[in-house]
């Protein structure tokens, strides 16, 4: 793990994050050199600084790409913008729910990230699938050399992550090459959903993993029968719960193991494991849309697996990290336990020989990553060489 700030784990976490959806070390080098000190402070004073140089990078970016645009040099002006939306991103993450300016910083994020998009001319579209009276919005990929319809790959947020940084870490573009599509969404709880919609978490994610399948199934560029989903961090637990109650998908994958969240929560009470943004407390209430710490923990007394696992009748990859230090690993080895009905169930643990190894592999998802864009593509049919 790429540790700038020596004493600060969640300000770690986002700068491993911004290198790994492809933030460059020079300018991550300028953001960060100054705020040593603030990194040290409390959350609500360190969280402003950090937001100012992030922020402040990210507009000079646009500037730069603004003047390329004007030069007629439309990719590199799409470079530089999807450069700005990931350090925009990062810092927004770190905010406090509620804080001033938030809800701008994150509508500039997407507003920067749809300019990258679209003058780099990336396989990415972003759609919207309609739910409970509103809509999710998510990032469409599409398998490349497949005529007709794909086999595709749902991915859905961790607590904390969004639709963008899964798309710039590079499972779809892994997956893609692989013969396989990819639909990521900000499900309930996260991104869009949570910050524009006012959608919440909610422990029985069947619901709006059905919805999901629904929707997939009126294309006629997916193929219904191999639908897949994958889950990041608390998409670890998303995930095979929404496996066990919707029959559809035809398989499931975890990117981080999270057997039992109530337990980790009783963990971080009295202060171990360690958390992964700043504010930890107000944001957990804020995705659960819990009124007060007693709500939370009720609603947190839900979140769990166990007497769940034997209804997954599919193929089932678990992966987790061997030094993670969010989610202990013996969390992967009890979801991989209770897979009893699975027909092909996996436990992959990530160690220092491959990488990864931190929690989600954020600390070196390429290896990670590519394992598991080949289990996904050999489960759904994919392809795993070039021809």
């Amino acid at each position: 793990m790429f540790r700038y700030f020596p004493t600060n784990y969640g300000w770690n976490l986002a700068v491993d994050l911004a290198l790994e959806m492809g933030g460059r070390i020079g300018e991550i080098e300028v953001m960060c050199a100054p705020l040593i000190e603030a990194s040290k402070q409390p959350d609500a004073t360190g969280t402003a600084d950090f937001r100012e140089a992030w922020s402040r990078m990210a507009e000079q970016l646009c500037e730069l790409a603004a003047e390329d645009e004007a030069h007629g040099r439309p990719i590199s002006a799409g470079d530089k913008y999807n450069r700005a939306a990931i350090y925009l991103l990062t810092c927004e993450r770190l905010q406090a729910h509620g804080a001033a300016g938030r809800v701008e910083l994150y509508r500039r994020f997407l507003a920067v990230f749809a300019r990258g998009i679209a003058l780099s001319g990336e396989n990415c579209e972003r759609v919207a699938i309609p739910y409970d009276g509103t809509h999710l919005s998510a990032l469409y990929v599409r398998a490349q050399g497949v005529e007709g319809r794909a086999p595709i790959l749902v991915q859905v947020n961790g607590l904390d992550s969004t639709k963008e940084l899964k798309y710039r870490v590079g499972l779809p573009q892994w997956l893609a090459r692989r013969g396989v599509s990819s639909l990521v969404v900000d499900q309930p709880g996260s991104g869009e959903a949570l910050r524009l919609q006012g959608l919440h978490a909610r422990y029985d994610s069947e619901h709006w993993a059905s919805v999901i399948v629904d929707w997939l199934e009126q294309r006629n560029d997916v193929d219904a029968t191999r639908i897949g989903l994958e889950g990041v961090s608390l998409g670890g637990y998303f995930c095979p719960r929404a496996v066990a109650f919707e029959p559809r998908y035809a398989c499931g994958v975890v990117w981080g193991a999270n057997h039992d969240w109530r337990d980790v929560q009783k963990r971080r009470l009295q202060r171990e494991g360690d958390f992964p943004v700043p504010h930890y407390w107000e944001h957990v209430r804020w995705v659960w849309g819990a009124a007060d710490m007693d709500a939370f923990l009720e609603i947190a007394e839900r979140v769990h697996l166990d007497g769940v696992l034997d209804r997954v009748k599919v193929p089932f990859l678990v992966t987790h990290g061997e030094q993670d230090s969010q989610i202990p690993l013996h969390w992967a080895q009890r979801t991989y336990e209770q897979l009893v009905n699975s027909p092909r169930r996996e436990l992959k643990i990530f160690t220092e020989r491959e990488g990864g190894v931190q929690h989600s592999s954020f600390d070196n998802s390429a290896n990670a990553g590519a394992y598991i864009a080949d289990w996904v593509a050999q489960t759904l049919g994919g392809k795993s060489a070039i021809v």
